[in-house]
């Protein structure tokens, strides 16, 4: 039963000022910050105690102010989603498009607005940094983030609650972050290759200065020393389909007997399947390759793309419903944050099946 304070009973001069938002809790019996959950889309906020608020701010009159809830709070009701990538990746990549899904998903029963910061060319993270202190904006999400952008700086020097899609390259232990364990995915796409009689395995690597390229490789280079296979067939590529067929390209023309291919991200296997076609190698008979993501680009390869599938779209959701969590009340933020790791799952297509 929800009790109400009736307008005849409040203080002469309530009938002047507007109900609060600890007047609408203490009506519908529910903790402030679930009123202001609720009151704010109704984010992890339970149908009861949504019902309550609903009329307990009917009854009362009350109505959310934002402009004057700004100033008193100090909040912009906006978070930032910060890509340190060029404009041309942002449009392109599926691993952005994806995480672009999730965290619209997850923002959708909240009212946050997303404003999207995007490195120029050339650029290190200092502009984009200065951005995040400014109070502009109440948090961050950020993906995609290289070593050198000095981002994982930027937060760890302030307070802005913040959340990485992937692990940070260092200050793990102080950073909130969501994440596939790609050292595993890197293992379980090798190992794939090796249950299949494979034995002169490449890698086509993701850059260096980022933890998903660094992890991907080191599950490769794990799996094939357990096998007491050599990890000597090694090419450096930057996500990209272009990268991919260079790298593979020069792989060959090194060993021409490489029988299998682990690239660490869908866009390089298909700039692989281009180059070993160049090379007049057949898929999945010469060379068997797998890819990791499966955003969508690798089932509709030319031979559909054996990959290890990455949560993408569940990483990025998962990010923003921590950094809603932080929000709520910031002054419980963790001196050790425990991450959010998915695990990845092998998806078997034709690029590794011979018939």
């Amino acid at each position: 039963m929800v009790s109400f304070v009736k307008s005849s009973d409040r203080h002469p001069l309530a009938a002047e000022s507007p109900p609060t938002l600890d007047e609408v809790a203490a009506a519908a019996g529910v903790s402030r910050s679930t009123a202001s959950r609720a009151l704010n889309g109704g984010l992890r906020v339970s149908p009861a105690a949504q019902s309550a608020v609903d009329a307990a701010a009917k009854v009362l009159g009350y109505s959310p102010n934002r402009a004057a809830r700004s100033l008193v709070t100090r909040r912009t009701d906006s978070i930032a989603l910060v890509i340190p990538e060029p404009d041309e990746r942002v449009l392109s990549d599926p691993f952005i498009g994806a995480t672009l899904r999730g965290i619209s998903a997850a923002l959708g029963p909240s009212n946050k607005q997303l404003v999207l910061l995007i490195a120029r060319p050339d650029e290190s993270g200092a502009r984009i940094g200065t951005y995040l202190h400014s109070g502009q904006v109440d948090g961050a999400v950020i993906v995609s983030h290289h070593r050198r952008d000095r981002l994982e700086d930027a937060v760890l020097g302030s307070r802005l609650p913040a959340v990485f899609v992937g692990r940070p390259s260092h200050d793990e232990d102080s950073l909130h972050y969501t994440d596939v364990d790609s050292v595993a995915g890197g293992r379980l796409g090798t190992e794939h290759l090796i249950s299949l009689g494979r034995r002169r395995i490449a890698h086509i690597a993701g850059p260096q200065d980022m933890t998903a390229g660094k992890d991907r490789a080191s599950g490769w280079r794990a799996a094939l020393q357990a096998a007491g296979l050599p990890s000597d067939l090694y090419g450096q590529g930057d996500f990209t389909t272009a990268s991919g067929q260079e790298a593979m390209d020069r792989l060959l023309r090194i060993e021409p007997e490489i029988d299998a291919v682990f690239a660490a991200s869908d866009l390089m296997a298909v700039g692989a399947l281009a180059a070993l076609r160049d090379h007049g190698k057949s898929v999945p008979g010469d060379v068997a390759v797998i890819g990791f993501d499966d955003l969508g680009g690798a089932a509709n390869a030319s031979p559909p793309l054996s990959t290890v599938r990455n949560p993408v779209v569940e990483m990025a959701s998962s990010a923003v419903e921590r950094l809603l969590g932080l929000l709520d009340d910031e002054a419980a933020l963790p001196e050790k944050p425990a991450p959010v790791v998915f695990f990845p799952e092998l998806v078997e297509r034709d690029s590794t099946r011979v018939r």
